[in-house]
C-alpha cells in the first residue's frame, strides 16, 4: 500500500455561464431621399465602414431642385450686393451697405438740405409759404422712403436665411442620394433592389457590429460580490468543438431580477477574425479571483461512494475512515473543503480493503497479519502468513486475532 501527505495548491475561482453572442451594435438604414434606385452596391454579408456606399438614387430630380434653389439664393444676394462665392458663409451686410438703402439715404439727406435751406429762405420773406411746404413734405416723403428701403432691406435679409437653408436642403437631398453606411459592421439584411422606386425613409439594410461582440449573460444572486468589470471571461460555442474564446467584463447591472433571482452581466468579446457571430450561444465562466495555498489531495487517496466522499488517514499504524467535502479538480488533485487538517497522511492504494480501526505494518505499510511459523512467509490481510515452510509453534500474530499452529501461523 502507498501513502501521500496532504499537498497544497492555487485554486482559479469561476463562475459558470451560459448567454448568448449579441452585436454591440446594429442600425436600421433607411434613405433620406426619394426616388429610383440606381445602383446598390452592398450585399448580405458584405462589410462596410462608416461613410462605405451602401446604395444609390438617381438623382436628375434632386438636382433640378438643387438649381432652382441656387437661383433663388443667388437672386436675393444680388439685392443685398454680395458678392461672395455661394457656397461659403452668409455674411450679411449692415443696412447702410446695401444699394437701396444708400439711394434712399442720400435722397432723404438732400431733402433735408433743401428744406432746412427752405426754413431759412422763409424766415427772410424770400419764398413763399408754399415753397416751403413744398420742401417739408419732399423731406417727409424722402424720410419714409428711407425706411421703407431699411425695412425692405431687413426683409430681405430674412429671406436670405429662407433660401440659404432651402438652398441647404437641396444640395443635402442631392448628397442623400448616395445611401451610407453610418456604422462599420457587416450587412445582415438588404431590403431593395435596382430600379424599384422608394420614398424617404424607406427601410434600405441592416448592419450589425461584429468586432468586438458583447456576451450577455445572467448571472445567479449569490455572485454579486464578485463579479466586477474588467475579469476574464473564457467560453466555447457549438461551432468550433473546444476552442476557447477569451473576452472581459464590461458591465455589471446593478438591478437583479426578481423572478430569475440574477443579474445581467455582459462581456466584450475581441471577434477580429470574424469566426464568432452574433446569436451563437457560449457556455464557459469568469474568472473571478484566485485562491493559493488551498488544502489538496490526489484524486488516488479519495473514494466515493452514493455520493460521499472519503479519505483513509493513517496514523500511528492505523487507519481512520473521514469523509471530506471537496471542491474543484485541477488535473489529479481535488481541493479539500472540509474534514482535514493540513498534516494528515494519507493511504492511495488498495482503498477497497481499508476500513476504520485496520493497523497496517509500520515497516511495509501494508494491512498487517501474525508471522508464520519458522521458516514460514509472513501472513497478510487479517490472517496469519500460511506458515508451510515452518515446523515449530505458530509466529507471533502481529495485526491477527489469534495464533495459528505451526501450519498456519495467526490465522484468525
Amino acid at each position: 500500500m502507498t501513502t501521500t501527505a496532504i499537498q497544497r495548491m492555487a485554486v482559479q475561482r469561476r463562475v459558470d455561464l451560459a448567454g448568448t453572442l449579441n452585436s454591440p451594435d446594429q442600425a436600421k438604414v433607411s434613405s433620406e431621399a426619394a426616388g429610383r434606385v440606381q445602383k446598390v452596391m452592398v450585399e448580405i454579408g458584405t462589410e462596410v465602414k462608416v461613410g462605405d456606399p451602401l446604395i444609390k438614387v438617381d438623382p436628375v430630380e434632386l438636382e433640378l431642385a438643387l438649381a432652382r434653389a441656387e437661383s433663388a439664393l443667388r437672386q436675393t444676394r444680388a439685392q443685398l450686393g454680395m458678392n461672395t462665392p455661394i457656397g461659403k458663409t452668409d455674411v450679411l451686410p449692415a443696412d447702410d451697405e446695401i444699394g437701396s438703402v444708400k439711394n434712399a439715404q442720400a435722397t432723404f439727406a438732400d431733402a433735408k438740405a433743401n428744406a432746412d435751406r427752405a426754413r431759412a429762405l422763409a424766415g427772410r420773406k424770400l419764398i413763399s409759404n408754399v415753397d416751403l411746404e413744398t420742401a417739408e413734405t419732399r423731406l417727409k416723403v424722402a424720410e419714409a422712403g428711407y425706411q421703407s428701403a431699411v425695412d425692405t432691406a431687413r426683409g430681405q435679409k430674412a429671406l436670405l436665411q429662407d433660401r440659404r437653408a432651402s438652398y441647404d436642403l437641396a444640395l443635402k437631398k442631392v448628397n442623400d442620394a448616395t445611401v451610407r453606411a453610418p456604422i462599420s459592421g457587416v450587412i445582415s439584411d438588404r431590403a431593395v433592389m435596382e430600379g424599384e422606386f422608394i420614398s424617404e425613409r424607406a427601410y434600405v439594410a441592416t448592419i450589425v457590429k461584429v468586432n468586438p461582440l458583447k456576451l450577455r449573460v445572467g448571472v445567479q444572486e449569490r455572485f454579486a460580490g464578485v463579479i466586477t468589470p474588467g475579469q476574464p471571461v473564457q467560453f466555447q460555442v457549438e461551432s468550433f468543438g473546444d476552442t476557447l474564446f477569451h473576452g472581459k467584463v464590461a458591465y455589471v447591472s446593478p438591478a437583479l431580477d426578481p423572478t430569475m433571482r440574477t443579474f445581467t452581466v455582459e462581456a466584450l468579446v475581441e471577434n477580429n477574425d470574424r469566426r464568432l457571430k452574433p446569436g451563437f450561444f457560449a457556455k464557459g465562466s469568469i474568472m473571478t479571483k484566485i485562491d493559493d495555498n488551498v488544502l489538496a489531495v490526489p484524486d488516488s487517496a479519495v473514494s466515493t461512494l452514493a455520493g460521499v466522499s472519503s479519505v483513509y488517514v493513517i496514523k500511528d499504524n492505523k487507519v481512520t475512515q473521514t469523509q471530506v467535502g471537496l471542491g474543484v479538480r485541477q488535473g489529479n488533485l481535488w481541493e479539500v473543503l472540509s474534514g482535514l487538517t493540513g498534516d494528515e497522511t494519507l493511504a492511495t492504494s488498495r482503498l477497497n480493503e481499508l476500513a476504520t480501526g485496520t493497523r497496517v505494518g509500520k515497516d511495509t505499510g501494508t494491512p498487517g497479519g501474525g508471522g508464520g511459523g519458522r521458516g514460514g512467509r509472513r501472513g497478510g490481510g487479517n490472517k496469519g502468513g500460511d506458515g508451510k515452510g515452518g515446523d515449530g509453534k505458530g509466529g507471533d500474530a502481529k495485526g491477527g486475532d489469534k495464533s495459528g499452529s505451526g501450519r498456519k501461523g495467526g490465522e484468525q
